[in-house]
């Protein structure tokens, strides 16, 4: 009966195309197999339940999945070689379009690609031409679990040497919650302070969280 289940997937993907498969469906195909008690769907569909969605599953940390009844190293393995193709995926979205990040919707799910999943702070900066196409984005600066220093005069020189004319700056919070610090709002001042002498704008900073992401400039912040 598993094998059953298990290549109803593949065929609904050769006939009906990739796009409608469900989460449970497209896990399943990754899966492969699933345990003595489920069959993969089944297991799909347990994970996905159990950590609340795609995303939640792919983000746990390696100590939760393996308490999970039927994932062991390999499994663990090909849920975290999923996390990072999508990862390695959305960077080479960025690198080889003309203009990858052209809404903001665009510009989440590349960072949610980029920061969600890290274990500590991370500080990056997205570099942007006059007409708001991407030169290059660039990971400035790493911290602890709720702390990155960050260091204005080194974005602003950065931006100067690839000829930047706007910045989008984003961050994670490991610990979960999307909403700004006083500190995050305080070294955005600074930022802005800094890009201002040399005529670059800020557009946003955008705060990645597990499953959210708060935009400044969307709450007037910026």
């Amino acid at each position: 009966m598993e094998d059953v289940e298990r290549i109803l997937p593949r065929e609904k993907m050769q006939t009906d195309g990739i796009e409608v498969l469900s989460d449970v469906e497209l896990l399943a195909l990754f899966l492969r197999t699933g345990t003595q008690r489920r069959d993969v769907l089944s297991f799909a569909d347990y994970l996905l339940k159990h950590f609340g969605s795609l995303h939640g599953l792919l983000l746990a940390p390696e100590s939760e999945l393996l308490r999970m009844d039927g994932i062991g190293i390999a499994k663990y393995a090909q849920l975290k070689g999923i996390a990072e193709l999508a990862r390695r995926f959305f960077t080479l979205q960025l690198m080889m379009q003309e203009n990858p990040l052209s809404s903001p919707h665009a510009t989440r799910e590349f960072l949610q690609s980029q920061l969600a999943k890290e274990e500590r702070e991370i500080f990056m900066v997205i570099f942007l031409d006059s007409q708001n196409r991407v030169l290059k984005h660039s990971r400035m600066f790493s911290g602890t679990l709720s702390h990155v220093e960050v260091h204005p005069r080194e974005i602003v020189r950065e931006a100067i040497k690839v000829n930047a004319a706007a910045l989008i700056l984003a961050h994670n919070h490991p610990s979960g919650s999307a909403q700004p610090s006083k500190a995050d709002r305080i070294i955005t001042e600074r930022v802005i302070k800094c890009c201002h002498f040399m005529e670059i704008s800020v557009l946003d900073h955008l705060i990645v969280g597990k499953g959210e992401i708060i935009s400044f400039a969307e709450h007037g912040w910026i």
